[in-house]
């Protein structure tokens, strides 16, 4: 493994590369990266302010209002083209020590309300084609080095851990208008900061002490760890193994085999942090990019494999909805007589409707990132599942309808908070993540409970219809 600092130059003398990468070959523009609040232009001569030093160089300052109002960016129009440019104030400055503002080019994706998409890249020129910058660089790497050469899985961690990496973030702006205006700026981490355990932004409030956020991530854990046995694609591979020796074989080596893969996907999120060839806009698509920041051939061998990992999962996942809708809803609970080819149609017509729907989600939640969507999988699958599948294995006073009314109340509960959350809010409605009902945006620990306490309670309820000899079923 190769290391390289894309760039050398520190934040306070402006460097293309301390911002985005140099290969990406952009052109300059009159406005630079460190623009100077103040600057004395000699003994006794008064300070020029910062609107005075854009407006020599061509720019002005666009007024912080509406929504910009505090924000830490500064919006510069150039007065020839009117092309609008933003940066994100890293450093204010100080007028009465001369001390310069510190300003960082940011990248921006604007929707109208009339559906007009515009990119803006503060360090490119309006001449030249808007297309936001791939991502992920090292700044520094150990004792000032400018290439580590090879290095081996540990020697790797431990450069990357010395060395200084400049990461990106986001912030939503929402005008009165509807306009909406996604920022992506760049921020210096350091490499031993972020190997360290819930240091991801979604997870570093974790150390405020807030009950909120650790709320959420308790909840996150709990949802992982038991919708594992509840998600139906998991529980129907058992059906396909001869016997109980085959069925434990199994288990084994898929644990060990994504037990490695695990382990691997650690060197694919570095190595894709330290490429330049990170979408800034998507971090779904940090292997395959990898993949191609060393060869087509590698890239094309990746997306097949993740192709065929997402049709298995998905194939797994139609055939038990198929599955549910012919066996247990047609014939179980609505006692439809079927002939054998009528169910297999109407499994055909459930397949089709259930990819339909999978179909419409995805492309609503396309902004969102895979790791938080298997949460909110598991979440639900736990909420829905796991009461069912426990409460009837080790406590026989559970009923039938106790089974339909935890299943429908986990399910139901755990969709109506996770639309309600401050996630699905800024990426999916384009709305502010405060304004979220809901106080956190992983229902696990409050759906699961509620999942159990509804079995519990319908099942006392309903436990004599279970021995009237004049009902029928269970």
């Amino acid at each position: 493994m190769d290391h390289k600092p894309r760039s050398t130059a520190g934040q306070a003398t402006f460097s293309q590369g301390s911002t985005l990468p140099p290969e990406a070959n952009v052109p300059p523009w009159p406005g630079p990266n460190v623009l100077p609040l103040v600057a004395a232009g000699g003994p006794g001569s008064a300070p020029r302010k910062l609107d005075d030093m854009a407006r020599s160089m061509g720019l002005e300052i666009v007024s912080a209002d509406g929504a910009w109002e505090g924000k830490p960016y500064v919006r510069l129009r150039d007065t020839a083209s009117g092309d609008v440019r933003v940066f994100r104030i890293v450093d204010p400055g100080d007028a009465a020590t001369l001390k310069k503002m510190v300003l960082n080019a940011a990248q921006t994706v604007t929707r109208y309300p009339d559906g007009r998409v515009e990119t803006r890249v503060a360090s490119r020129p309006a001449t030249v084609r808007q297309e936001l910058h791939p991502v992920g660089h090292v700044s520094r790497l150990p004792g000032g080095a400018q290439e580590t050469g090879p290095l081996g899985p540990l020697e790797y961690i431990e450069a990357f851990s010395g060395s200084t990496i400049i990461t990106w973030r986001s912030d939503l702006i929402v005008e009165p208008d509807g306009t909406s205006t996604t920022i992506y700026y760049p921020v210096e981490a350091q490499g031993s900061d972020l190997l360290r355990p819930g240091n991801h932004p979604s997870l570093a409030q974790l150390r405020t002490g807030t009950l909120t956020h650790q709320l959420n991530f308790l909840s996150l854990m709990l949802a992982l760890f038991c919708g594992t046995a509840s998600l139906p694609h998991i529980l129907i591979r058992y059906y396909t193994v001869p016997s109980q020796a085959a069925a434990r074989k199994s288990t084994i080596v898929g644990i060990t085999s994504i037990g490695f893969f695990y382990v691997l996907t650690l060197y694919m999120g570095l190595g894709a942090m330290t490429s330049g060839a990170m979408d800034v806009t998507d971090s779904n698509m940090a292997a395959p990019l990898l993949a191609r920041s060393f060869s087509q051939w590698l890239f094309a061998v990746i997306s097949a494999i993740a192709f065929t990992t997402v049709l298995g999962t998905v194939s797994g996942l139609i055939i038990a909805a198929s599955g549910a809708v012919v066996h247990d809803l047609m014939s179980s609970f609505l006692k439809i007589e079927m002939h054998d080819s009528n169910k297999v149609r109407v499994a055909r017509i459930a397949s089709v409707c259930v990819g339909g729907i999978a179909i419409l989600l995805g492309i609503a939640f396309e902004r969102m990132n895979v790791n938080y969507l298997v949460g909110w999988a598991f979440s639900i699958a736990a909420s829905a599942n796991l009461p069912s599948l426990v409460m009837l294995l080790f406590w026989k006073g559970t009923t039938k309808q106790g089974i339909t009314a935890a299943v429908l109340v986990g399910m139901l509960s755990s969709l109506a908070w996770i639309l309600l959350s401050g996630d699905t809010y800024k990426d999916v409605y384009g709305l502010p993540a405060q304004d979220a009902i809901v106080p956190f945006s992983q229902p696990g620990i409050v759906t699961i409970p509620l999942g159990f306490l509804t079995l519990v309670v319908v099942s006392l309820l309903t436990r004599s219809q279970r021995h009237d000899p004049g009902r029928r079923g269970p």
